[in-house]
């Protein structure tokens, strides 16, 4: 499920980055090939266009995947670092730990794929109108 949203997310109009190392423009696909032999994980970083304001209300926005820190669960779960996890730190401190404005972390779940993408359009569709 993973790496399908992020192939779908990738051409997506409302984005502009997707950082995972199942995709083959990820500088660090080959590595990742050679290293993770049972897949890339089920961790993504996507990152909005129209910055933080865009990506909290296109999380509010979602009803199928919950907004939650942890990761790894059964349930596709979503949560925007630069206001929760990483909050306490400058912009300028949350820019070089590799947490930008817009975006979004993903831990993808095991619902059926067209429901996560849909529950991601309607999202898009909601905040990008």
């Amino acid at each position: 499920n993973a790496l399908a949203l992020a192939q779908w997310l990738e051409s997506h109009p409302q984005v502009e980055y997707v950082l995972y190392p199942g995709l083959e423009s990820n500088p660090y696909h080959a590595i990742a090939k050679k290293y993770l032999k049972n897949g890339f994980g089920g961790v993504l970083q996507v990152g909005l266009k129209g910055g933080k304001e865009k990506a909290t209300q296109f999380i509010d926005a979602l009803q199928l995947a919950s907004n939650l820190a942890n990761v790894g669960d059964a349930k596709t779960l979503v949560i925007h670092p630069a206001s929760t996890t990483h909050e306490q730190l400058s912009e300028s401190e949350q820019i070089a730990s590799g947490v930008l404005p817009a975006q979004v972390r993903v831990s993808v779940g095991i619902e059926h794929i067209e429901d996560i993408k849909a529950d991601f359009q309607q999202a898009f569709d909601k905040v990008f109108a």
